[in-house]
């Protein structure tokens, strides 16, 4: 009765905030690097991107660096999305976790754990296709298209039971057109610290020093010019708890930004039985620098063993409220 409730209050949730009540756009819509904030993945797209402390199953190091700890074996994702007016939105990742073990200085001959590390790397590939190449008398010369780039590569280490920590470094690569292209390296720093076994909390810094240098000399000559624009600065606060007795994962966050934007995120994962997970969240709730709706998603996994890899699928639905059509993410997981 009480996860009827539950289900029955989180699907009011995404009706009531599914409702666009506003016209204003925030900064944030505008802002360098839109492509790499919209989320990574069925699993982080479909808990409304509130994984920044989720230390359990498919681990996407993308919201903190530090989860590439608690990764179980080896994990590789492919992802796609479907999405409407001509766009591409796809994921790649792999991430491993490294036990270290020492001698154990009480019983002779017998190794025990000394500390664990991660190393996850991961691909965001977007871009626009079938864009009308014109020229000046209006006649169809062709088509374009865009792509920008995000290959990220994370290393973390657990320094304790309690504390790990990781860095991320990201490195954009922005064809705009023909000869206009810039590239960039940033930074994420995170932190995750496990108050019990159910509860933790995580600190995230997202893209230190990423920005966008722009040229466009090659085709204007003199006439052209050389623009700087910065990605905001984003700071993260994140909380989830694991509710054993109904297998129920819950998870939310704070974010904020050096562009006055702040926000929260909740996501929810229910465990229904071996292999069988239904996901539901809610992204982009501001509370500030802009009044954009929401971003409701839903969305549901299934994996099963198949000799020595674990073979799982995902699903994820996003609501899009400027788009001729909603965002439909599908992918393959690999555990082996």
């Amino acid at each position: 009765m009480k996860i009827r409730k539950l289900v029955f209050l989180v699907a009011l949730l995404i009706l009531v905030t599914s409702v666009d009540a506003q016209r204003k756009m925030s900064d944030i819509s505008s802002a360098p690097g839109a492509f790499s904030r919209i989320g990574f993945g069925a699993r982080g797209i479909g808990m409304g991107n509130a994984l920044s402390t989720v230390k359990t199953g498919n681990i996407f190091t993308y919201y903190n660096p530090a989860l590439a700890v608690f990764q179980n074996d080896n994990s590789f994702n492919a992802q796609y999305t479907f999405l409407g007016l001509d766009r591409a939105l796809n994921f790649i990742s792999f991430t491993r976790r490294f036990d270290f073990y020492g001698k154990n200085d009480t019983i002779p001959g017998e190794r025990v754990p000394r500390s664990t590390a991660g190393v996850s790397a991961g691909l965001i590939n977007a871009g626009v296709s079938n864009i009308d190449q014109r020229d000046n008398q209006g006649f169809k010369k062709g088509t374009l298209s865009t792509s920008e780039n995000l290959f990220y590569l994370s290393l973390a280490n657990k320094f304790s039971e309690k504390f790990a920590a990781g860095v991320t470094a990201r490195f954009y690569y922005y064809k705009l057109y023909e000869e206009v292209t810039t590239t960039s390296l940033g930074f994420d720093v995170g932190l995750i610290y496990t108050i019990t076994p159910e509860l933790a909390v995580s600190f995230v810094l997202s893209d230190i020093n990423s920005q966008y240098k722009w040229d466009s000399a090659p085709i204007y000559g003199t006439d052209g010019g050389a623009t700087n624009d910065k990605f905001p600065l984003f700071k993260k606060l994140g909380v989830s708890y694991l509710y054993k007795p109904y297998n129920l994962q819950l998870a939310a966050e704070f974010a904020s930004d050096n562009f006055g934007t702040n926000l929260i995120r909740f996501g929810a994962e229910y465990n229904i039985y071996e292999g069988l997970f239904l996901r539901g969240g809610i992204d982009n709730w501001y509370l500030s620098n802009g009044d954009d709706p929401v971003k409701p998603s839903l969305g549901f996994s299934y994996s099963r063993q198949v000799g020595n890899f674990r073979v799982g699928f995902d699903y994820a639905f996003q609501v899009e409220q400027y788009s001729s059509s909603d965002r439909h993410i599908i992918g393959l997981n690999f555990i082996f």
